[in-house]
């Protein structure tokens, strides 16, 4: 039986899994979104350029390139921003102290607060933030869903014990 639980692991029918390791967001101005995400705390990697930076994420690199070069090498248009593009990243933090603490980070490093951190639905605690491009985050405290001793959100399987 195939181990495909490594990195390299190979899906049966010969098709590699599916795995995050790179988020790009396209920018309007590298500068100031690479000094948003350097105030935030992340750590502008060496292999970045005066056209790309990259930032070590937790276990995912974040990658910034500017928008009208990141439409173009996708070959899309680069159309209007809509005010919701539909997408959302997310942190989840480990207290619920944390996700006004975080939210409030982002705002003095120039962000917007979209939706303050309150309780939800769902039994944890959630707010959402807007880089100075307007990419959406989500902060939040679900604590049903642990860390592993490596950092990395843990997500209950169904069925399992």
């Amino acid at each position: 039986m195939q181990d495909l639980s490594t990195p390299d692991a190979v899906h049966p029918i010969g098709a590699p899994d599916l795995r995050l390791h790179l988020v790009t967001l396209g920018v309007a101005d590298l500068a100031r979104a690479s000094a948003f995400y350097e105030a935030m705390g992340l750590q502008r990697r060496a292999v970045s350029s005066e056209t790309v930076a990259f930032f070590q994420c937790g276990h995912v690199l974040l990658s910034l390139y500017p928008r009208h070069l990141l439409a173009e090498d996708a070959t899309l248009p680069d159309d209007a921003r809509q005010t919701f593009s539909g997408l959302a990243l997310a942190c989840n933090v480990a207290a619920e102290g944390e996700v006004a603490a975080l939210i409030a980070r982002a705002v003095d490093a120039g962000g917007q607060e979209v939706k303050p951190a309150q309780k939800v639905f769902w039994g944890g605690t959630s707010g959402y933030f807007a880089d100075p491009d307007g990419h959406m985050w989500e902060v939040a405290h679900n604590p049903f869903f642990p860390f592993d001793a490596e950092g990395r959100l843990t997500v209950p399987v169904p069925g399992a014990a």
